[in-house]
């Protein structure tokens, strides 16, 4: 066999062979399979990556390559005809002004001046991404054949299949769109669900860069409250029946900034209420990949088990890997998928192939989970730094909610209501060496008090935490005269 052609023909003579192999049967060894097959090492790893990325081989680092397990019984398919009516109604209230605060996204992608601690950013610091892996991906993803070729719109099917397998057996690769990272899908969805004009219910405190989004599409974010439990089913019902909204935005799992959870029981209720207002419920997945090693096991995504097709899941692999690898997907059942689908194509035609190719090398090669497992294990170390850091040296600032899984934390400063001054704080801490995000962009009314939040995962480790806290009470010391006396709110 030819190099080039040598990969897809070794794994479809080993996909024809995988029923002679019980799920969890062992395959034959790499060695066994260059002189059965008469072809290089590199071909048989390419090829078993394929597999793993189609779901058919499981990988284990010292071990080999595994028959996968088979998935789940797929449910029946659910009504997804309410969608018709949710979709025609878009004569939408007088439009709104597309006034766009970039602030609140923008400060975590500034770099901050030199020497200065990073605690504003909003990916994981080069230590903690897989930069050799993404490298290694990136040269084979070159080598396929067809790589600079024109891909499908929706996306490469095998990419499609993965994102599927990973959202849960209900999801097939045909409700899968694959789009330029999780930014572009929020936009995407954004449009296609609601009239410029509408009213868009989102949690609050909520993702900067998902108001921006709505402000720009000429949405109107209606607030809805949440706690440590997540969005408040009661709120959300009386929400829907106040705005007449069509369209609510979560964040289920390790909310941000507040790294919430959506408790079990408010999970079904969330989407039963939504259906019951003929709504869809947007569910941004962002931080599935950056679970804490001490978590345990976590909820399946809301798209899981939604028959109904009321949920339209966003995911993506960048906040995982690097921003640079903006590869994400959008999942979604029912009429709605064909608008999602054909405003993808109007906004970008395509995914460039090369980064689609890259994504399936990547997820499919058995330093994925390695990755993951480090990532998992450096993120609960570094929050532990983190909060253990806060509570020696600024007890003044209450921590709500310890998260088990994203990277940052989320402070209350000191002072009733929302008074404090956010500006001022910032200031001081740029001042005393280390930048951190301000928390007014992350409420779309009036904040019921002053906030920041502290990334954890975008400085180098525990070492430079600590520093950048000193800092920080340096700044508070300032701010504030001093440090407090006697116990403190930390809830």
């Amino acid at each position: 066999m030819q190099e080039r052609s040598s990969v897809a023909e070794l794994a479809s003579s080993l996909r024809g062979e995988l029923n002679r192999y019980s799920p969890g049967g062992k395959l034959p060894s790499s060695r066994a399979l260059v002189e059965r097959f008469r072809v290089s090492p590199v071909t048989v790893s390419r090829a078993i990556a394929q597999l793993a990325a189609e779901g058919l081989v499981v990988t284990r680092p010292g071990s080999g390559a595994f028959r996968a397990e088979p998935r789940g019984a797929v449910p029946a398919p659910g009504d997804t005809s309410w969608q018709e009516v949710s979709l025609s109604g878009d004569g939408g209230p007088e439009v709104v002004p597309r006034t766009v605060d970039a602030s609140g996204v923008l400060v975590t992608l500034a770099a901050p001046p030199p020497g200065v601690i990073e605690f504003n950013g909003g990916y994981l610091h080069s230590s903690l991404q897989p930069e050799r892996a993404l490298s290694a991906a990136l040269a084979r993803a070159g080598r396929r054949p067809g790589a600079w070729g024109r891909p499908p719109t929706d996306g490469l099917p095998e990419l499609r299949a993965w994102f599927a397998r990973e959202i849960g057996p209900a999801v097939s690769g045909a409700d899968v769109l694959i789009t330029s990272g999780g930014q572009s899908a929020l936009a995407t969805a954004l449009r296609a669900l609601a009239p410029p004009g509408a009213p868009v219910l989102v949690e609050s405190p909520t993702y900067p860069g998902m108001l921006a989004v709505a402000r720009a599409t000429g949405l109107r974010p209606v607030p809805v409250p949440a706690d440590s439990d997540g969005v408040r089913p009661d709120l959300l019902a009386a929400a829907f029946r106040a705005t007449g909204a069509r369209v609510f935005v979560c964040q289920p799992l390790f909310q941000n900034p507040s790294g919430a959870v959506l408790a079990a029981g408010r999970r079904p209720e969330v989407v039963r209420i939504a259906r019951a207002a003929g709504a869809f419920v947007i569910e941004d997945d962002f931080a599935r990949r950056l679970v804490h090693e001490d978590a345990g096991p976590l909820p399946a995504p809301l798209a899981a088990d939604d028959p109904d097709g009321v949920v339209v899941h966003v995911c993506s692999l960048t906040k995982a890997t690097s921003p640079n690898l903006r590869v994400g997907a959008l999942a979604a059942r029912g009429p709605v998928l064909e608008r999602l689908r054909a405003i993808q194509v109007v906004d970008s035609f395509f995914v460039p192939r090369p980064l689609q190719e890259a994504a399936l090398e990547l997820v499919g090669a058995p330093s994925w989970g390695h990755h993951l497992r480090v990532v998992a294990a450096e993120l609960k170390n570094r929050r532990t730094a983190m909060t253990t850091a806060l509570l020696k040296e600024l007890p003044e600032l209450a921590l709500p909610h310890v998260p088990s899984g994203g990277g940052s934390l989320w402070l209350r400063l000191p002072g009733d209501g929302a008074g404090a001054d956010e500006s001022a704080m910032i200031s001081a801490a740029l001042r005393a060496g280390v930048a951190i995000a301000p928390g007014r962009p992350y409420f779309c009314a009036e904040p019921p008090a002053g906030h920041v939040r502290l990334s954890f995962a975008a400085v180098s480790g525990p070492a430079e935490i600590a520093e950048g806290v000193r800092r920080l009470r340096t700044a508070c010391d300032e701010l504030f005269g001093g440090p407090p006396r006697g116990d403190s709110l930390r809830a």
